[in-house]
């Protein structure tokens, strides 16, 4: 990808994914992965190697957004930094919309993208504050 579409690109993909995230749409979610994959947080770390596991890892958060009618995800793109051809680190600030259209406060993390001729995957998740 070129530098100057590379923002609506990620663009694109988050909100492909964002999107998949509220609907609970946990194969669509899986497919925004590249394998093997990492999670990185605070308390625990995990990887995944097959569709199936990263679909897994998500069959716990869908409750968690329907608990809170979570209807809307949308990804606020808040830095990228290019790392080679392929990969970009990009730190985002979630914003979160209930079914009453209320602002529910979101979550930061960074993702190590990995972009082909295929588009971009997340690699790496790491949670972020």
């Amino acid at each position: 990808m070129q530098a100057p579409t590379d923002l609506e690109h990620l663009t694109d993909f988050f909100d492909r994914y964002g999107s998949a995230l509220t609907r609970g749409d946990v194969s669509g979610m899986a497919g925004c992965y590249a394998l093997p994959g990492m999670v990185v947080a605070d308390s625990y770390s995990f990887t995944f190697t097959s569709p199936a596991a990263v679909a897994l890892s998500f069959l716990g958060a869908a409750p968690a957004y329907s608990d809170q009618q979570i209807v809307a995800a949308h990804a606020q793109l808040r830095d990228v930094q290019r790392l080679s051809a392929a990969l970009a680190m990009v730190e985002v600030e979630w914003e979160y919309l209930d079914s009453f259209g209320n602002a529910v406060p979101g979550e930061r993390y960074r993702y190590l993208i990995r972009s082909d001729a295929d588009g971009p995957r997340i690699t790496t998740v790491i949670a972020a504050r």
